[in-house]
């Protein structure tokens, strides 16, 4: 028998066992909470299923929509800042007129730094509304096209939703 080739079988079984084991121990940690019904109709948070018959929400099955938007208002909005005093001298709207709202143009060099994740909204907040759009209204994919600006020169900008959520960023510079 050659000992020599069954010392190499064996360190590499230790090794191939070593390598299963860290892989395991890499794997990472998912939690599922579940929304119950408490007493009294509270509602309770766990990480254990419900009792039947009181479950409120499944966070795997009905994820929340969450977003998070800029403390700060984005360079050039006017959405925190105070409007000018109207002039008496200003045009008298007739009654049940439509007024239509300033539009907030957003900065065109945060175009650059959008990533999948964000919805609508706070797209809308960063960039302005877009020169193109295509799909939404009630269907599942949507996309908005931002093209080339001073500050965002020689690139247009595409980005791709779905149920509100943005989910691609596409920029191509253009000559």
């Amino acid at each position: 028998m050659d000992t020599k080739g069954n010392s190499l079988d064996r360190t590499h079984a230790w090794i191939a066992a070593l390598a299963a084991a860290l892989a395991i121990v890499s794997l990472p940690a998912f939690a599922t909470i579940y929304k119950c019904q408490g007493a009294n109709g509270a509602p309770v948070y766990q990480d254990e299923p419900c009792p039947s018959g009181k479950e409120l929400r499944d966070f795997d099955k009905d994820p929340p929509t969450v977003s998070v938007m800029p403390v700060t208002p984005p360079v050039g909005s006017t959405t925190r800042q105070t409007l000018p005093p109207v002039p008496s001298s200003a045009p008298k709207i007739k009654s049940g007129a439509r007024v239509k709202a300033p539009q907030i143009s957003g900065n065109p060099a945060d175009r650059k730094f959008l990533a999948p994740g964000i919805n609508e909204g706070e797209v809308l907040t960063r960039l302005g509304p877009p020169d193109l759009k295509s799909g939404g209204n009630g269907r599942k994919i949507a996309r908005w096209t931002y093209l080339p600006v001073p500050e965002d020169r020689g690139t247009i900008t595409t980005l791709t939703f779905e149920h509100g959520r943005l989910v691609e960023v596409e920029r191509k510079v253009v000559r």
